[in-house]
């Protein structure tokens, strides 16, 4: 079983910037892909960004370089910095954990609201 706890969200203006912070517990950390997606009211939830133990990230075409997914395997932690903000990128936004070998053992956060408006 894997906890995950995310931390950052809130209310930020156009062209502002945010980091986002999920601690996971309970499973060791580096065995699993870590991920950030977000649902917006009415839509699917979608994939945002990845990062493996191995350090190797996929991104979304519409967070590409804006967005940068990071993990540190001794905090247990990954990061999702997040620049240049405009109000499409507001969500709820979830951390995920799927584990690299047993893909079928996966996990998520419970969320953290991103709002961005001026």
């Amino acid at each position: 079983q894997v906890q995950l706890v995310e931390s950052g969200g809130g209310l930020v203006q156009p062209g502002g910037s945010l980091r986002l912070s999920c601690a996971a517990s309970g499973d060791i950390f580096r065995l699993y892909t870590m991920g950030w997606y977000r649902q917006a009211p009415g839509k699917q939830r979608e994939m945002i960004a990845t990062i493996t133990n191995a350090g190797s990230t996929k991104y979304a075409d519409s967070v590409k370089g804006r967005f940068t997914i990071s993990r540190d395997n001794a905090k247990n932690t990954v990061y999702l910095q997040m620049n240049s903000l405009n109000p499409e990128d507001t969500a709820a936004y979830y951390c995920n954990a799927v584990h690299e070998i047993f893909g079928r053992l996966y996990y998520w956060g419970q969320g953290t609201q991103v709002t961005v408006s001026s």
